[in-house]
């Protein structure tokens, strides 16, 4: 069986655009037991209550859940387990130096298949403030009249 090129979404996380503002973002790969791979191709995973923590020059996941594998009887995971993120060492030394950093925080943003690899894009946040919050869904009901003006001043000329 061939390999699937390009990048297949699996979980996004909206609400760490909605609560941090994302500074950096960097691609890790995570390491899976069997079951959860075919769990994450059947797209059940969950990453909203995710965080991500750098320990002992290792980067974790917590709080990520990836469902049961229907079919895997004795070798599934516990859907919340702790996952191990793979990154270079570089990296490692990097955002742990950005963590240590007041108001810095790690969030997972992304987990999708890479070909045939399991992803996960990690950003580098600074949470928002309440007004900043205000602000954002301003400017997004703001664009969204605009777009809406736009579509109709065109549906009419036609």
């Amino acid at each position: 069986m061939a390999k699937k090129k390009g990048m297949n979404l699996i979980a996004n996380n909206k609400k760490a655009y909605h609560d941090y503002f994302i500074e950096s973002e960097y691609e890790a790969g995570i390491a899976l037991a069997g079951t959860e791979v075919k769990s994450l191709r059947m797209g059940k995973c969950s990453i909203k209550e995710a965080f991500v923590r750098v320990e002992k020059k290792e980067v974790l996941i917590y709080g990520m859940h990836i469902s049961p594998y229907e079919k895997g009887n004795i070798f599934n995971k516990d859907p919340l387990r702790v996952r191990k993120l793979l990154l270079h060492r570089y990296e490692i030394n990097k955002l742990e130096a950005l963590v240590r950093e007041k108001g810095v925080t790690l969030v997972p943003l992304r987990v999708y298949f890479k070909d045939s690899l399991v992803k996960v894009e990690i950003g580098v946040a600074r949470g928002k403030k309440l007004y900043d919050k205000r602000q954002d869904i301003a400017e997004k009901d703001q664009r969204r009249e605009t777009e809406r003006d736009f579509k109709v001043k065109f549906q009419g000329v036609g």
